[in-house]
C-alpha cells in the first residue's frame, strides 16, 4: 500500500472519494459551503452533478441526505464535527439513524485541529453523542492511509456511519497501514506484556511513541489502533485486559463519554483492570497553536507515558 508521506487527512480523504466516485456512480456529495476546508471541493469540480452544496444549512443538508438515501443514492454529509453533532444533530438522530438509512456522515476538524479557531469549533464531544446513537458506526482513523480504507469500508457498509476526520497533517503508521481494516476489529501495533495503550485517531502515533519511551524504562507497552469506535472489539481488549493486566485510553477527545468510556464500559463488564484516560478533561479549549493545546490540555507521549506508570502502579508492577 502506498503511504501518504503524511498528508492532511482531510484532503486524503477528498482524493478518495473522488476516486470512490468513479466505482460508484451513487455516490452524492453534499457540504454546508466549507468544501474548500472539507476538501469535498475535489468531489465538486470532477463531479459536479453529483456535488450540492447547500450553504450554511446543515441541518437541512442532513434532511436533504435522508431523503435522497432513499433512493439508492449513497450520500456522504461534510462539515466540520463541531457542526455535524450541534446543528445536524436533530436529523441524524431521529431520519438518519432512527431509520438506518444508508448515510455517510464525514465530520472534519476532528478534536482540537481546528486550533485557532477555538471553543466554537473544536469538536471533542463527537464521538460521545455519535457512538450513543442506535444503528451508528463510528470510525476515528489514525493517518491517511486509514482514512482512505476507511472511506471505502463505509461506502461497503450499509448503513448510517460517522467518519471523524482531522484537519492537519497525520504521520503515517507504517504498522498501521501495513494490516487489513475490517470495520469492528482493532489492530494491535506492537505487542507487549507490562501494559495495554489503546488509542485512537491523531493520538495513535502519540502512543506509539509512548510505548517506545516506557521501553528504555524495561515497561513492555502494548500498543491497539482502535479505528473502530463501535462496533468496538471487545474480544480484544478482553485479550489485552487478560495479558497484560491494566490499560490507558487516549484520545483527542473528552475524557467522558469518548472511546475511554467505551473501553471501560467494555472492560468493566468482562475482565475489569486499572485503567487511565488520556483526553480532554471537562473543560473547554482555547484558541492557539495546534501542538500547544495539545500539550496544555494533556494530549501529548509524555502524558501517555505518565497515565501508564500510574496504571503500573494500581496493579502492582
Amino acid at each position: 500500500m502506498a503511504g501518504t508521506t503524511g498528508k492532511a487527512m482531510r484532503q486524503v480523504y477528498g482524493e478518495t472519494l473522488v476516486e470512490l466516485g468513479k466505482t460508484y456512480p451513487n455516490i452524492v456529495v453534499f457540504d454546508a459551503d466549507v468544501a474548500n476546508s472539507t476538501r469535498t471541493v475535489l468531489f465538486g469540480e470532477a463531479y459536479p452533478d453529483r456535488f450540492f452544496d447547500v450553504g450554511i444549512a446543515e441541518m437541512n443538508m442532513a434532511a436533504m441526505a435522508a431523503g435522497i438515501s432513499t433512493t439508492g443514492m449513497i450520500p456522504f454529509v461534510n462539515t466540520f464535527a463541531c457542526f455535524m453533532v450541534l446543528r445536524c444533530g436533530d436529523p441524524i438522530r431521529s431520519l438518519i439513524s432512527y431509520t438506518k438509512l444508508n448515510v455517510k456522515l464525514a465530520g472534519t476538524y476532528a478534536g482540537l485541529s481546528d486550533s485557532y479557531d477555538g471553543a466554537s469549533h473544536h469538536s471533542i464531544l463527537d464521538i460521545a453523542f455519535m457512538r450513543a446513537l442506535p444503528n451508528m458506526v463510528v470510525i476515528s482513523p489514525a493517518d491517511g492511509e486509514e482514512i482512505k480504507a476507511a472511506t471505502a469500508a463505509a461506502v461497503q457498509h450499509k448503513g448510517p456511519v460517522y467518519l471523524r476526520i482531522h484537519r492537519n497533517e497525520c504521520p503515517d503508521i507504517p504498522e498501521a497501514d501495513s494490516q487489513p481494516f475490517v470495520l469492528g476489529k482493532g489492530k494491535v501495533l506492537k505487542d507487549g506484556k507490562d501494559i495495554t495503550l489503546v488509542a485512537t485517531g491523531y493520538m495513535v502515533h502519540r502512543a506509539m511513541e509512548a510505548a517506545r519511551k516506557l521501553e528504555d524504562q524495561g515497561v513492555s507497552a502494548r500498543v491497539v489502533n482502535i479505528h473502530t469506535v463501535k462496533p468496538l472489539d471487545t474480544e480484544l481488549l478482553e485479550k489485552c485486559a487478560k495479558e497484560t493486566g491494566g490499560i490507558v485510553v487516549a484520545e483527542e477527545h473528552s475524557i467522558h463519554g469518548g472511546l475511554g468510556g467505551a473501553v471501560a464500559e467494555a472492560v468493566g463488564s468482562l475482565y475489569p483492570v486499572p485503567i487511565e484516560f488520556v483526553g480532554v478533561k471537562d473543560t473547554f479549549a482555547e484558541s492557539g497553536d495546534y501542538q500547544a493545546l495539545l500539550e496544555k490540555y494533556g494530549l501529548t507521549a509524555s502524558h501517555i507515558e505518565r497515565a501508564a506508570v500510574e496504571v503500573l502502579k494500581k496493579k502492582g508492577a
